[in-house]
């Protein structure tokens, strides 16, 4: 049985991963280093970008059921993020303090906008609580990166970002535009996923052992955070076993359903 981490899980742990960022942050040797995963931004750029999206995103919860996000003035007004350190730091802990909020009164079920609507993922407060954690256990691996001291995510975050990563990101109803193909996906600490590519579109289903299984075109294993990482570009795939045709990881990098 695949663990799915419950909305109390997620609020908690996006106050664990917003105190990672924020100690990454405060030990970075300056705000104007180059991120080595966006090496267009420094450290200051991705405080303030990331510190944005958070507010954003309550903005979003916080509207309830529409069919387009809010107008940036409902989450972006200001002056933006304080350029002293210890100021933006403060400004990161209200942000998150406020997605949190936001999130606790609105409860797991609140329908929302979002923009994975074409995924088997809901158009919920509780989806949204979701993606936040994951995108700030990212980013969090991605300051610790720029002061040179990234540490792996979290086991029971990374299983259930790989699984959101799969559901909400991966999945859809778009035309697979190569040869179909399936594509297993093993992590060390016990659980797999499969996703199949056809016309039909992305479809993904825990996977489980069964005699008469598909064999898989290609597969790749490592922790549940090195997948993560490598899903998110992070990595590469020779930091992960795999095995079949590497190929159709290139098509799949390259592959944009909403174009």
């Amino acid at each position: 049985m695949h663990k799915i981490l419950t909305f109390p899980d997620q609020l908690r742990l996006i106050n664990e991963r917003s105190a990672a960022f924020r100690a990454a942050v405060a030990a970075a040797p300056s705000l104007d280093v180059q991120m080595p995963t966006h090496p267009e931004r420094t450290l200051f750029d991705h405080v303030q970008h990331l510190g944005m999206g958070r507010r954003k995103a309550a903005a979003i919860v916080a509207a309830g059921p529409a069919d387009a996000p809010p107008e940036e003035s409902a989450w972006g007004g200001g002056t933006g993020a304080p350029r002293e350190r210890e100021g933006l730091l403060a400004w990161w802990v209200e942000s998150v303090e406020h997605l949190a909020s936001v999130l606790r009164e609105a409860g797991p079920d609140r329908g929302c906008w979002t923009w994975w609507a074409d995924s088997p993922s809901p158009q919920t407060s509780g989806a949204w609580a979701r993606r936040q954690l994951h995108e700030i256990a990212v980013h969090t691996y991605d300051v610790q990166l720029t002061g040179g001291a990234p540490q792996p995510i979290p086991e029971e975050i990374a299983l259930d970002g790989f699984d959101d990563c799969q559901f909400t990101l991966c999945a859809t109803t778009v035309a697979w535009p190569h040869e179909p193909a399936i594509v297993d996906y093993h992590a060390t600490e016990g659980y797999s996923w499969r996703l199949r590519l056809s016309h039909d579109g992305a479809q993904v289903a825990h996977l489980t052992p069964a005699a008469g299984e598909d064999t898989a075109d290609v597969s790749a294993r490592g922790t549940a955070s090195d997948l993560v990482l490598f899903f998110y570009g992070r990595i590469p795939l020779d930091a992960l076993k795999f095995e079949g045709d590497r190929r159709i990881f290139d098509q799949l990098e390259a592959w944009d359903p909403s174009v």
